[in-house]
């Protein structure tokens, strides 16, 4: 099998234009069609499909017409305009809607919202009328969901967290149910538009004050319990039943205002006075058809409650779509629901319809009722249209307690049970207080208030877990029986062999399964699991827990003999015991491998933080600190770290490339000032003068070691002044291999050059040598870190001198271009081991 080497080369500005001009047509060609997926389907349309559609749209019309003329009473409007509201929304849909299974129209939670804004903006300016408020709403809401879904930014949605909705949901129901409350009992002297809380004060306060629409108020909400969990028990005992049963509890409203009409036809069919309030006039067809008049006093009082509407239009037809698509196989398109919403309510408005979205209840008795494609929704509308039309005139009897006992019956469903409130706080406790925020603002403020903080909250504690991460350190555990003889004893043990066929997990060493079965770590060696992306929010935390982990896990490199040199906060005393003790059990911090399978984006921020912990650990170390990176997926992440300094080329690659190879002076930059803290000029090696001799290379890259997994240099070793001669290329001429090197300058991440005097004319550069960076452009100019340690010159604890690492055995592992990247953990640590065990031989 052919050993996979994984590389990720950017693709070029002339590649992506290229790409951009090939594919982009095309591309803008289907994002044009997307509107419209009814034409992807329709042509498919058969008589069976028709069917089921009819079915589903009939049983749906029964239900929505007496939810249509109940809603628009909980909007303080006319019963006429939920019925408009009701018509566009489940006609249009089938032409931009993605679900077979939604049906459009009004909802509870936003009949609420816009019911507030009628009663604000007809009190404000009496000159205006209900309807003209609705339209208001409808045309703007409409073209802000509109442009969200033309803009497809449906994934706005999936910032809001589902307590923040059942929190807002419950409350809103519990407002609404507790608005109509009044109203089915017949109490006149309750104000229905003050907070809930009052509300519920009033009405127990003027129970003595029933009238007899509480007989068809109470009496029909019994009924229609009675129904619902009567069908349900029945269908499971007398399953040649289930189907006549199924359609009488979907009906069930339906069937109690048409028992509610009759009996007040029977009451009140001689004229006079009616005991109880019925509806009386509904004009019959589309009165209210024109073109909207949006006026700006209109507009300006509606501001404070359009921002929510959106947000539930949106949040619940998405969230609806999504939910009975995943229970019937198929896929949504949120962005495009999002349009269909906005077109929607922008033609309703010429109708007199106001805002409206999927509702739950109405798609699932769709879902149930068989529907095979969204033209289902247009035999819904037919269903309306001829209530419009035909049943006006019996819509003058309708009880308003019966409607009122309607939307009791609709918004229980909304209110979230006990069970859930158990979830969230088994699960999460800041989730449970999001919840409970949302419903005690909207029961004892509003609406708005409940959702606006709920939703904040939500999105306060999601960036709050975004900005601080688990950093979590890990220990190995042996996947085979096998085990170092021995324990620990002191800072450098001493092994004899290592298995070479044993492999390790790495795990939490917070976790008790395996305190027991851990292995001790290679000295020097530090791996941290790493659990989120880093970003700008938790750069900071991030970067202060590796420093903190490096710090306090491996011993300074540094002599702290003079007091001179101790920070303001540290005591002689403190330093010179803790440096005695860190000597004699904790080694110097060699390699940082970073477990990065749950990073899927790094910004500059996070990258300059990576950075600054290599200085800060380095410095620390008093030498140079190997960076390794291990379950990399992204190619993004890959040249990031490369451009910033993390990684290099491999052994082989870095000879097919001459990377170690010293490169002429003239052929640099140097810096403008020199750095300090530098070697001792007479320690360099001086590079050759001209091309034309042989290139020197360093001893490491003389033998280099054979793949035996992925390679684990994260930085190429100092050139020697024992330099030996590499042959020329057969095939390169010396302006080829000139321009192959000054190529590999571009590449070059931060070399340094220090000239030093020596005489009046001698000059001595000193080379760095850095990781070089896979990029076609500059990258020196993110180079805001600069060694001042010799890599060749690390401290290598002795415990590397006595391990036997063979092949490894997972030899069709893929195999990384730089070194720095690991495909695991596992392969990373015995790399470095492997390589520090040959580095410490040689020295031996």
């Amino acid at each position: 099998m052919t050993r996979i080497v994984l590389d990720y080369p950017p693709l070029t500005l002339a590649e992506r234009w290229k790409l951009a001009k090939t594919h982009g047509p095309a591309a803008f060609f289907r994002y044009l069609l997307s509107f419209l997926p009814i034409l992807k389907w329709i042509c498919r349309y058969n008589f069976s499909w028709m069917l089921q559609d009819v079915i589903a749209g009939i049983t749906v019309g029964l239900l929505l017409v007496p939810q249509g003329i109940a809603y628009a009473k909980v909007a303080n409007l006319e019963p006429q305009y939920g019925l408009y509201t009701s018509f566009v929304g489940a006609v249009i849909y089938c032409l931009f809607g993605t679900s077979k299974d939604i049906s459009i129209g009004p909802i509870t939670v936003v009949s609420l919202l816009v019911g507030e804004a009628v009663t604000k903006v007809t009190t404000e300016h009496p000159d205006v009328t209900g309807g003209e408020v609705a339209v208001c709403l409808s045309v703007i809401a409409g073209c802000i969901t509109l442009l969200m879904g033309m803009a497809r930014m449906g994934i706005l949605v999936d910032f809001i967290s589902g307590p923040a909705i059942a929190g807002y949901m419950s409350g809103s129901a519990i407002t609404i149910g507790l608005g109509q409350w009044p109203k089915m009992f017949g109490m006149t002297e309750v104000d229905t538009h003050q907070p809930p809380y009052l509300i519920f004060i009033d009405f127990f306060a003027n129970i003595p004050k029933m009238h007899i629409d509480a007989v068809f108020g109470a009496l029909g909400l019994v009924v229609l319990y009675v129904i619902k969990f009567g069908t349900g028990h029945l269908a499971a005992k007398l399953p040649r039943l289930q189907k006549p049963l199924f359609f009488m509890g979907i009906m069930r409203s339906g069937l109690i205002v048409i028992i509610g009409t009759i009996i007040s036809f029977g009451i009140n069919h001689g004229g006079g006075p009616s005991p109880f309030k019925i509806i009386k006039q509904v004009p019959a067809g589309f009165d209210a058809i024109g073109i909207p008049h949006i006026r700006w006093d209109v507009l300006t009082g509606c501001m404070d409650v359009l921002p929510s509407i959106v947000l539930i239009l949106v949040l619940e037809h998405v969230s609806v779509a999504k939910s009975f698509g995943r229970l019937a196989g198929y896929d949504i398109q949120p962005d495009q629901e999002i349009v269909a919403i906005g077109v929607s309510n922008i033609l309703g408005s010429f109708f007199g319809a106001y805002p409206a979205t999927g509702a739950f209840s109405r798609t699932a008795v769709m879902a149930r009722s068989g529907a095979k494609t969204p033209l289902a929704g247009v035999f819904t509308g037919t269903i309306v249209v001829m209530a419009l039309y035909v049943l006006t005139p019996c819509f003058y009897f309708i009880p308003e307690a019966v409607l009122a006992a309607v939307v009791v019956h609709a918004v229980s469903d909304l209110i979230s049970g006990p069970a859930y409130v158990m979830e969230l706080y088994r699960t999460s406790l800041l989730e449970l207080v999001v919840f409970v925020l949302g419903v005690v603002l909207t029961c004892f403020i509003d609406v708005e208030t409940g959702i606006y903080a709920s939703v904040g909250l939500s999105l306060g504690i999601m960036l709050l877990r975004l900005a601080r991460p688990p950093v979590t350190p890990l220990v190995r555990c042996p996947l085979q029986s096998q085990h170092f003889p021995g324990g620990l004893g002191g800072r450098n043990p001493s092994f004899s062999t290592l298995i070479s066929d044993q492999h390790y997990i790495y795990v939490d060493e917070a976790d008790v399964h395996f305190s027991q079965t851990t292995d001790p770590m290679p000295p020097g060696i530090l791996v941290v699991r790493l659990a989120e992306s880093i970003l700008y929010p938790n750069a900071g935390q991030v970067a202060e827990t590796l420093t903190q982990l490096g710090k306090t896990r491996t011993r300074s490199g540094h002599r702290v003999d003079d007091p001179r040199s101790l920070l303001w906060c540290d005591r002689p005393t403190q330093v010179h015991r803790h440096q005695n003790d860190e000597k004699r059990s904790s080694p110097l911090l060699g390699a940082i491998v970073l477990d990065m399978a749950a990073v899927h984006r790094m910004d500059s921020t996070g990258l300059q933080a990576l950075v600054c912990v290599r200085t800060t650990l380095e410095a620390h170390a008093g030498q140079a600190v190997e960076w390794h990176f291990t379950g990399l997926q992204n190619a993004k992440i890959r040249q990031d770290l490369l451009a910033f300094g993390f990684g290099s080329l491999s052994d082989a690659a870095a000879a097919e490339l001459h990377i170690s190879t010293p490169i002429p002076p003239q052929m640099h930059e140097p810096l403008a000032s020199p750095m300090p803290l530098s070697p001792s000029p007479k320690e360099l090696p001086l590079p050759p003068s001209s091309t034309s001799q042989p290139m020197p290379m360093p001893p490491s890259s003389m033998s280099p070691q054979p793949m035996q997994g992925p390679p684990s240099v994260s930085r190429a070793p100092t050139s020697s002044p024992n330099h030996t001669a590499v042959p020329m290329p057969r095939s390169s001429s010396l302006k080829a291999m000139q321009q192959r090197q000054r190529r590999q300058q571009i590449m070059q991440r931060g070399s340094i050059y220090q000239q030093c005097q020596l005489g009046k004319e001698e000059k001595t550069i000193l080379e760095s040598w850095r990781a070089t960076a896979f990029l076609d452009r500059e990258v020196h100019r993110f180079s805001s870190h600069i060694s001042l340690f010799d890599p060749m010159e690390v401290d290598i604890d002795p415990y590397y001198a006595s391990i036997n690492v063979s092949q490894d055995p997972h030899d069709q592992l893929p195999v990384e271009r730089y070194p720095c990247f690991h495909w695991d953990v596992d392969t990373a640590v015995r790399a470095i081991c492997d390589r520090w065990h040959s580095k410490k031989s040689m020295k031996n």
